[in-house]
């Protein structure tokens, strides 16, 4: 069985004025320099370098070194020492498509890189054992009575201290034991609460003659009042009962106005509604009514409703003859077509093979809503918008778009282009390649049709 040995790790380390700075410890991550905040090392500004440049590339599970036509420093291979203007003149190392040269390191490569302003080294070191975790050596430990400061903890013991001794002379004091209170040494205020004033008894006058003598008891049967003598008797059966109910309801409330009599001896509703002497009943009255007519009561000329035009002779008025019309004709305006906003697909530029073109720009025309809503907002402050907008962003291992920039934009809105950016800062891509992965997508946005 053959032994599995633990790959190792890439240490590289920057020295400055002699001494080591900075150091890093990588098993699979790219060494990137620069002035740029997301490189690996950030060094001060230099013309003679780009804001970001990978000098140490890990690809495929091996390190490459990267450099340049200027740079200067040397590289181990194992047998000898090789500087690098041997590298690029002997053709040890491969020169690629941007004029940089690539040469690939085994695990017992070591050099280092000299820069202006300071000197990059780098080596192979074992990997530590799975599970050990690096110990600080006993001198550098710190004990937890070294870090506590030391007035805080004597004013914290301090308070604690009086604390618990006033708790605890407090529980040994004996409760206080209260006097009871008598009903009379209590205020008013406090008497009439809970004992509430009884009312005065009024006495009688007596008379003069009777003062002397006690009037005597009546017995309790004389005080009871006699059955009064309007009462009606008992019905004998329910036919007489019902018959005194109907009389009793009969003179009371509408009932008693309904059936009252009138001057003339009849019914009061029938002299209301018929002339006094005529005795005409409500179906009389309201034979005489017509459609579109006036309302008329008998022939007679009477004094009920038969005179719909009054006694002063003025006009009748109909709604018969009464036409409406409409408001006529409303104009709504001429009827327009909204425009929307397009964002045309595109097929994005791919420079790996493990990421298909078409399967990304499925990706990205599916997170198209959100790159819209940036022209939209656009389009508020100016409708006429529109051009092409040309972005350029590499993709991580870890699936995200990083230095994401615009080539070319014929887009003038520099709100609607950074809004872009940070869209797509915040996606999550489902690649996962195995190094960055340079790609440039197209937009093209017009108001619509």
């Amino acid at each position: 069985m053959a032994l599995q040995t633990r790959p190792k790790l890439l240490r590289v380390g920057v020295i400055q004025d002699g001494r080591i700075v900075e150091e890093h410890h990588l098993l699979h991550d790219s060494v990137t320099i620069g002035d740029d905040a997301r490189n690996t090392i950030v060094l001060p500004a230099s013309q003679e370098r780009p804001p970001r440049f990978k000098v140490l590339e890990n690809r495929g599970q091996q390190f490459h070194l990267i450099i340049d036509e200027h740079m200067q420093g040397r590289v181990n291979l194992g047998s000898s020492d090789v500087d690098f203007d041997a590298l690029r003149a002997q053709g040890l190392a491969t020169r690629r498509a941007d004029d940089t040269f690539d040469l690939p390191l085994q695990e017992s490569a070591r050099g280092k890189v000299d820069l202006p302003d300071a000197t990059l080294f780098f080596h192979f070191i074992p990997a530590p054992a799975e599970g050990s975790k690096p110990a600080l050596p006993p001198e550098l430990k710190a004990s937890p009575w070294r870090t506590v400061d030391r007035l805080f903890f004597g004013i914290l013991v301090s308070m604690l201290t009086l604390y618990v001794l006033s708790v605890a002379f407090i529980a040994a004091q004996p409760a206080p034991v209260e006097a009871e209170v008598e009903l009379d040494q209590l205020e008013d205020r406090f008497v009439r609460a809970i004992i509430p004033p009884q009312p005065a008894k009024v006495e009688e006058p007596q008379d003069k003659g009777s003062s002397t003598e006690k009037k005597p008891e009546e017995p309790k049967a004389a005080t009871k009042k006699p059955a009064s003598t309007d009462a009606t008797p008992a019905p004998a059966n329910s036919a007489e009962r019902r018959q005194q109910v109907e009389a009793r309801v009969a003179g009371t409330g509408l009932l008693k106005l309904l059936g009252g009599k009138g001057p003339g001896g009849g019914d009061a509703i029938a002299d209301v509604l018929g002339s006094a002497g005529s005795g005409a009943n409500v179906a009389e009255a309201l034979a005489g009514a017509t459609a579109g007519g006036a309302l008329t009561a008998g022939s007679g000329g009477g004094n009920g409703i038969a005179n719909p035009q009054g006694d002063t002779g003025g006009k009748m008025a109909g709604i018969g003859a009464t036409q409406t019309s409409g408001a006529g004709t409303v104009n709504t305006g001429q009827k327009q077509v909204v425009k929307v906003p397009q964002v045309a697909d595109s097929i994005p530029e791919v420079d790996s093979a493990e990421v298909k073109p078409r399967d990304l720009a499925r990706f990205i025309q599916s997170r198209k809503a959100s790159i819209q809503r940036c022209y939209e907002n656009g389009l508020k402050r100016d409708p006429s918008l529109k051009g092409k907008v040309m972005v350029r962003f590499e993709l991580t291992p870890q699936g995200r778009a990083s230095n994401v920039e615009v080539d070319e934009s014929t887009l003038r809105s520099d709100e609607v282009i950074n809004c872009i950016k940070t869209t797509m800062r915040a996606w999550t891509f489902p690649f996962k390649p195995s190094d960055d992965v340079p790609v440039s997508y197209p937009f093209i946005f017009s108001p619509g049709e």
